[in-house]
């Protein structure tokens, strides 16, 4: 079990666990003293195998040793973070049917409402009430390997979040992999900055302590503020983190300078080229991790070399194994992609009391010797690549169907982040409109400046026309979940974009570029005071049927037809040089109820209803 496994060094006088600033520390055999007396407490309110605890607490040394408390007593944690909003944090709270929860009166507002049994944390357990001593064997409460050592709850499809139950096994297997590679000495520091509610935070508060090394917690200030962190680190003299990519970008956008002897870990998010090499340029190691949180935290991992030449996820870690497969479950050859499957000692027991769910993604392994084998279908595309890596492609499920194609936008961020001004992107199909699906690119320029023409140009070079995005948003940071996500939620809408300014000004417009900007305005539902002269119609938010449109029904009006080739890279005075229009032939005039005569304005009102 995972307390045998951390136990080791539970009389050290090394330093186990560290806050700064304020010199807030613990060592070995204090830590553990610590966590004793609190299991002892734990196993008096009934906490035991089959169990299990709230942590509700806010991020300092009480939240380590409650975890290491509970896991102890031989129960499951449930982290809570008090960041979360309070219904989500109810809900969870009662789907996972808690014997107890550990908690602050800071924290005691997110609980009002809720019959919860809580023990409070503000003042350390008394010392002379319960031993500083292990619990002494007992096999009825105790936990074994098979039984659950902490349930994580990640968000579903339909909006009901859904308990992960995690095995002590699982996780011992995971700590004992990471131990070797990407490897952790008794001499590192490593800071954790990750929610307890993110997973990854198992290998940031749970492996320092299998080898003897130093834990320093950031508070939440500081996993949020760039400058915060850098000096953290700094301070600390740190020489490994792992973060997500979003939490990385932060730290260079201090200007952290990283160290040669500095190891980084990296996953959660794909990892860009951009960010690998300019993480590769601060010197030490870079570790680019893959795994979902139902096969315990990584499956795989790789080490980034020093020439980039394309992003993968590694090999599996021990006792793992991936299988890429094709829609008949057969294995794919090497260089074809298909949905990625997990299987070995990582996967879990599954999601707490959802037996069809649990089902769905948890299948036979037909590949395993084991009987009973099982794999976690990932929802993940990738391929295995000729040196015997595995590429990760993005989620199954993100692919969208736009203008008729299939799209992958995993892939157009792949291009995207290719580009040397992108420091970070997301690509995404949006629905602001009814029936108005658009790709919007968001864009974290290293310049601090989006250039959305010449994002388009080097798409372009690159991807067919369906796939290039109607939108780029420019933005100074991407929106953070509390687990250091993206959070798609939070990105706004696309507006308008800016353009260098140039053309003719809207007074003087040709009449050819008058009528086919009237046009555009109602097709692209925008304001015609917003189309300039030096406008391109996809830049704009257009793509092929509605170039289909425009075409149809600048012809039905004007009796001129369009060639819609032009569109792609002709501006819309380009577009309305060489036509010469005076007014609406004489067949387009209508007779309105009123009896009176309408020209083109009118008629166009009446059409244009019909296409929408």
């Amino acid at each position: 079990t995972i307390g045998a496994l951390l136990s080791a060094h539970s009389l050290s006088d090394a330093l186990a666990l560290r806050q700064l600033p304020g010199e807030s520390s613990m060592r070995y055999a204090q830590l553990w003293s610590s966590v004793y007396r609190l299991a002892h407490a734990l196993r008096a309110r009934g906490v035991q195998r089959g169990t299990r605890v709230g942590l509700c607490l806010e991020r300092d040394p009480a939240l380590v040793v409650a975890q290491l408390a509970v896991l102890t007593a031989g129960a499951a944690s449930v982290p809570l973070d008090p960041a979360y909003p309070r219904q989500p944090l109810q809900d969870m709270a009662v789907d996972a049917d808690l014997t107890l929860l550990l908690t602050r009166q800071a924290q005691a507002p997110l609980w009002e409402g809720l019959a919860l049994p809580t023990m409070l944390l503000d003042s350390p357990v008394d010392p002379d009430a319960h031993p500083d001593t292990a619990p002494a064997p007992d096999a009825q409460r105790d936990a074994g390997p098979e039984d659950a050592a902490y349930v994580i709850y990640t968000s579903g499809s339909t909006g009901k979040p859904k308990g992960v139950a995690v095995p002590h096994r699982a996780v011992v297997n995971f700590l004992l992999s990471m131990r070797a590679e990407p490897g952790l000495r008794a001499q590192d520091v490593l800071v954790a900055v990750t929610t307890l509610s993110f997973d990854i935070s198992v290998l940031e508060l749970l492996l320092p302590l299998t080898v003897g090394a130093t834990i320093v917690l950031a508070t939440r200030e500081q996993t949020t503020d760039g400058l915060a962190l850098t000096a953290l680190l700094v301070q600390s003299q740190a020489t490994v983190l792992q973060a997500t990519p979003s939490t990385w970008q932060l730290l260079l956008d201090t200007g952290w300078s990283g160290g040669p002897s500095f190891k980084a870990l990296i996953g959660g998010e794909s990892l860009s080229a951009h960010m690998a090499r300019t993480l590769s340029a601060r010197g030490g190691e870079l570790w680019n991790m893959y795994g979902p949180t139902e096969t315990t935290v990584w499956s795989t991992c790789w080490k980034v070399p020093g020439a980039v030449q394309g992003i993968s996820v590694g090999r599996p870690i021990a006792n793992t194994r991936v299988h890429v497969l094709d829609a008949h479950g057969n294995r794919c050859p090497v260089g074809v992609s298909g949905e990625m499957f997990i299987a070995g000692d990582g996967v879990t027991l599954g999601y707490l009391g959802r037996p069809e769910l649990t089902a769905d993604r948890f299948v036979a392994d037909p590949f395993g010797a084991a009987p009973g084998a099982r794999m976690y279908k990932t929802g993940d595309r990738g391929r295995w690549r000729r040196d015997g890596t595995l590429e990760h492609q993005g989620r199954l499920d993100f692919q969208v169907k736009v203008r008729g194609h299939r799209i992958g936008p995993g892939e157009i961020g792949a291009q995207l982040e290719a580009h040397p001004a992108v420091s970070q992107c997301l690509v995404m199909a949006r629905e602001d409109r009814p029936g108005d699906v658009r790709l919007v690119a968001y864009v974290v320029a290293a310049g601090g400046i989006c250039d959305a023409a010449a994002l388009r140009d080097h798409l372009r070079a690159t991807l067919p026309e369906y796939m290039l995005p109607q939108h780029f948003v420019g933005l100074e940071t991407m929106p953070l979940l509390p687990n250091g996500k993206i959070n798609r939620h939070a990105l706004p809408p696309p507006g308008r974009e800016a353009r260098t300014p140039g053309g003719t000004p809207q007074g003087n417009r040709l009449p050819a570029e008058d009528a086919l900007s009237k046009v555009w305005a109602d097709v692209l539902d925008v304001e015609m005071d917003d189309i300039s002269p030096t406008d391109n119609f996809f830049d704009l938010g257009g793509d092929s049927l509605k170039v289909g449109r425009i075409v149809i029904l600048f012809e039905s009006k004007w009796g001129v037809r369009l060639e819609s080739r032009r569109f792609m890279y002709e501006s819309l005075s380009q577009l309305a040089s060489g036509i010469e229009l005076d007014a609406p032939p004489a067949q387009m005039m209508q007779a309105t109820p009123e009896g009176k005569s309408e020209g083109g304005a009118g008629w166009w009102k009446r059409v244009s209803k019909i296409w929408r």
